[in-house]
């Protein structure tokens, strides 16, 4: 039955791979690339942030539900849930990337220790939002093929960090919108 288990998730390793490579590169890459300044004649979409804030407090709250419901041997509740924050999480993404394609970026404009307070959350957000992919990916994974053993180690570690990079998500928000234009 392992043995099954492991073929089933090593069909998926290289999309795990690839996807964890590709959507920081792409979105990096996107993040330089203002569509105004390429000619394009686009309104700034600055009702986008407050959005994809929300989008990542729901994204916590679907996935402090779903713990509860897997501690309450709800499997199909948490199952809805994990999807949904997934789900979440893409089109948080896609929101973020769209904005910053169409939006100059904000200074924090912060002085004294609320500003070196801001960066360090800024700047482990970033990094983990980097990191969760490929554990977010992994774990999903091995939800999908049945192996809940390796499903459960592993999830131990995805959600802290996975919370960790949306409840932040929402205080970087909220730290940065009076500064925004």
């Amino acid at each position: 039955m392992n043995n099954t288990k492991n073929r089933d998730e090593k069909k998926y390793n290289k999309w795990i791979v690839i996807l964890s490579i590709a959507i920081p590169l792409v979105v990096a890459g996107l993040f330089g690339v203002n569509l105004r300044d390429l000619g394009f004649d686009v309104e700034p979409l600055t009702f986008l942030p407050p959005i994809y804030a929300t989008i990542n407090g729901l994204t916590a709250l679907l996935l402090i539900l779903a713990f509860f419901a897997i501690k309450n041997k709800n499997v199909v509740l948490h199952e809805n849930l994990m999807t949904t924050a997934v789900g979440c999480s893409a089109v948080f993404l896609v929101l973020y990337v769209i904005y910053h394609m169409t939006s100059d970026s904000t200074t924090f404009g912060g002085e004294g220790a609320i500003k070196y307070i801001y960066y360090f959350i800024l700047i482990t957000h970033i990094l983990l939002s980097i990191v969760i992919i490929p554990f977010v990916l992994i774990t999903y994974v091995r939800a999908i093929t049945a192996n809940f053993e390796k499903h459960k180690k592993i999830a131990r570690i995805t959600f802290p960090l996975w919370l960790y990079v949306a409840v932040t998500g929402v205080i970087v928000y909220l730290m940065i919108s009076p500064y925004y234009v």
